[in-house]
């Protein structure tokens, strides 16, 4: 096999996460919310997986005909923002009111913060929030909270998009990847197990989805105050 070939089959393996969107939306429009999420679960873990890969092949000299940046961030703005708001709105955890405000604002914070050339930072962490609103919404479908304390979150969370806060990628981030790697993975698998079971899932795997949320989305900002990074 062609180092060419290799590196476009690279972009043609990210491209499929459009393909697991399709499929999450269509589920979702029939507010089948589990079948949707796993759809979600399987794009995140192509997600995770491609970094590494174009890496590794060098797609950015091999194949550079595509743009994998750009296939990446329009495919992360599908998975990662609007079928999760759709999600929110749609499924009537945000009634009334409440619905409308969250999905203009997800959508448009997020649309803007994946626009922003800020938006890494030089260990490769994210610079405020990265708009993982699927993350969020797994958590929120899995716990049922308030509506005042999940648009809350969607407010304090969008802001945070545009505040110099670190926010960890869990295969990027070099500091406590040993960590923080694992955790993400212990994540997805309390998301898989949640959404297979219909979000009737056993009380720890419910405190273990909660647990290692507050870690992904702390770990960068605690990385700030004790090494003192400026970002």
């Amino acid at each position: 096999m062609s180092e060419t070939f290799r590196a476009y089959f690279v972009h043609m393996f990210t491209a499929t996460g459009a393909v697991f969107s399709m499929l999450a939306m269509l589920a979702a429009a029939d507010a089948k919310w589990s079948l949707m999420f796993l759809w979600l679960v399987v794009a995140f873990v192509v997600d995770g997986i491609d970094g590494p890969m174009a890496r590794k092949y060098d797609v950015k000299h091999k194949a550079p005909i595509i743009d994998g940046v750009l296939l990446d961030l329009i495919i992360d703005y599908l998975t990662y923002v609007f079928i999760p708001a759709f999600a929110l709105f749609q499924s009537g955890l945000l009634p009334g009111w409440s619905g409308w405000v969250a999905i203009i604002v997800i959508t448009f914070a997020s649309v803007l913060y994946f626009a922003d050339t800020r938006m890494k930072t030089a260990d490769n962490s994210f610079s405020g929030f990265p708009g993982c609103w699927n993350m969020l919404a797994v958590v929120v479908f899995a716990t049922r909270p308030e509506f005042w304390v999940l648009l809350g979150l969607i407010v304090v969370l969008s802001v945070t998009m545009f505040l110099r806060i670190k926010f960890v990628h869990p295969v990027r981030t070099q500091r406590w990847r040993a960590l923080t790697l694992p955790i993400a993975l212990v994540w997805v698998a309390a998301a898989t197990w949640a959404a297979w079971l219909d979000f009737a899932q056993p009380r720890p795997v419910t405190l273990v989805l909660i647990a290692t949320s507050i870690y992904l989305l702390a770990a960068g900002a605690v990385q700030q105050v004790l090494y003192r990074e400026r970002l």
